[in-house]
């Protein structure tokens, strides 16, 4: 056993066992922002086998508050997510595979990515991604760990299917939008951030390690500006619970078509086209050399305009920075990628 997990290995829940079965176990953390750096850091050095870390997103001055796998370098460079928080990670714990997938988790890949996994982690910062998640988990039976954070407070919830509630036991439908505080409106604490991902992280060990019996029932909710902690029991599914209950999964129904999504707190939107070939980024980036300033790798082609920044991905997906409407994201992705 490797020197570096000795004082876990002392604690009597994890021993030699528990630590052979963490090196066993295949992790998927759906986003990798303040709550999923976070995650990953602990899981890392915690030895799990291997982690899956998909993010949508590159990295930007303002994530450096309190996404703690960053540093001014991956900001400068714009860097996607997922790459560079797997660099840090292979510094920080070589024995461990971590596998970056800049893509954005949606209807047409969720359940691919979530296949072959012990376990899904929670480090998105939208209720739609949340619900999807959450579909796919019940569906296939593979545990997850919800995690929010906002402002000074947030939540979380481990969701054992067909043993603990899921997360439309607690709120069968999405919110309206505009009713929910989000990190533009409220902003958001780093401690809140890191009080919340570790006990989010403490109750994925759990899990991994066999221990359900430990689990927490219900969601915690916390606010660590008036030291408020409030527990939600909940014991069993319920039965009218439109998807572990009635086992319906209409947010795994894959789009036919082009949609834009705001991205919380970015002044960015989101443009996905389902189904489009990969994009030659260097074809792109000479088509496009006219038009503004371009710069590109494999991983991302950066076009600079007056008003917008255009990021575009190999797999056709784009961030178009400057506006949060939707409608006229996607006018400019046609404009400068194609319909």
């Amino acid at each position: 056993m490797s020197e570096r997990y000795a004082r876990q290995v002392l604690f009597p829940a994890v021993g030699e066992a528990g630590q052979t079965r963490l090196a066993a176990a295949r992790v998927l953390l759906v986003g990798c922002g303040a709550l999923g750096t976070v995650l990953a850091n602990v899981l890392v050095r915690a030895g799990v086998g291997r982690l899956t870390i998909v993010d949508r997103d590159y990295v930007e001055p303002s994530n450096l508050q309190r996404q703690v796998l960053f540093d001014d370098a991956d900001a400068a460079a714009g860097r996607p997510k997922a790459l560079a928080a797997a660099e840090k990670l292979r510094q920080v714990n070589p024995e461990v595979l971590v596998e970056p997938v800049v893509a954005d988790v949606n209807p047409s890949n969720v359940e691919s990515l979530l296949a072959g996994a012990t376990l899904a982690l929670d480090g998105t910062d939208n209720f739609e991604t949340r619900y999807l998640l959450n579909d796919a988990c019940v569906k296939h039976g593979v545990p997850w760990v919800y995690a929010a954070a906002v402002g000074a407070h947030g939540a979380t919830m481990a969701v054992v299917p067909g043993e603990t509630p899921c997360l439309r036991c607690l709120f069968p439908d999405p919110a309206p939008p505009g009713v929910l505080p989000t990190c533009e409106t409220d902003g958001v604490l780093a401690p809140a951030v890191g009080v919340v991902a570790n006990l989010a992280a403490a109750e994925a060990l759990k899990l991994l390690l066999g221990a359900r019996d430990r689990l927490r029932r219900g969601m915690l909710w916390l606010d660590v500006w008036t030291n408020a902690f409030e527990s939600l029991p909940l014991a069993a599914p319920r039965s009218d619970c439109p998807c572990c209950g009635q086992r319906t999964f209409p947010f795994l129904g894959a789009p036919t078509t082009s949609y834009a999504l705001a991205l919380c707190g970015r002044n960015t939107v989101q443009v996905v086209v389902p189904g489009r070939p990969e994009l030659s980024l260097s074809e792109l980036a000479a088509r496009l050399a006219a038009v503004g300033q371009v710069t590109h790798d494999e991983h991302l082609l950066r076009l600079r305009l007056d008003r917008y920044e255009i990021t575009v991905f190999p797999d056709a997906r784009a961030l178009i920075k400057g506006t949060t409407d939707p409608a006229l994201a996607r006018a400019l992705y046609s404009r400068y990628i194609g319909a």
